[in-house]
């Protein structure tokens, strides 16, 4: 009898969240490359919890990754509202986080964070693979 455990639903789910990860992609340049090397075998995010989702309404974590324009703004703004909560955003290169070379153009988004929260910022352009798994790692610390 030594190995019983009682707990709420609540507790477990929230046990069972904080574990897990399911990021919304929202690569729109060089950084999505970066970002689907982090989630192939030689990081595998997998083995973190981190599974790659498709839609917006299975997602709690937006990566933008990549350069976000005037044009591409609304959509994702729209997915962002369609994601489930708690949600979190990691913002990764500077072109998302500052507009990078790019902030000068009219047409570029230079401060993301404007719009949309962001909980973690992945510095570089691109940004190293493992940069994007550690700021994964302590948001799940940090959950």
């Amino acid at each position: 009898m030594k190995n019983i455990l009682f707990t709420t639903i609540e507790k477990m789910g929230s046990w069972a969240s904080k574990k897990s990860m399911w990021p919304l992609s929202f690569g729109l340049s060089c950084c999505a490359i970066e970002m689907m090397q982090a989630a192939a075998s030689r990081i595998d995010l997998d083995r973190f919890g981190c599974l790659f989702r498709a839609s917006p309404k299975h997602a709690d974590l937006m990566i933008i990754a990549g350069t976000v324009t005037k044009k591409m703004l609304p959509q994702l703004l729209t997915l962002y509202d369609q994601m489930l909560h708690p949600k979190y955003v990691i913002a990764m290169g500077s072109c998302a986080i500052s507009g990078g070379l790019y902030a000068e153009s009219e047409t570029v988004i230079s401060n993301i964070e404007d719009f949309v929260h962001i909980d973690k910022k992945v510095f570089g352009c691109p940004p190293a693979p493992e940069k994007l798994a550690l700021a994964i790692l302590e948001l799940q610390k940090g959950k």
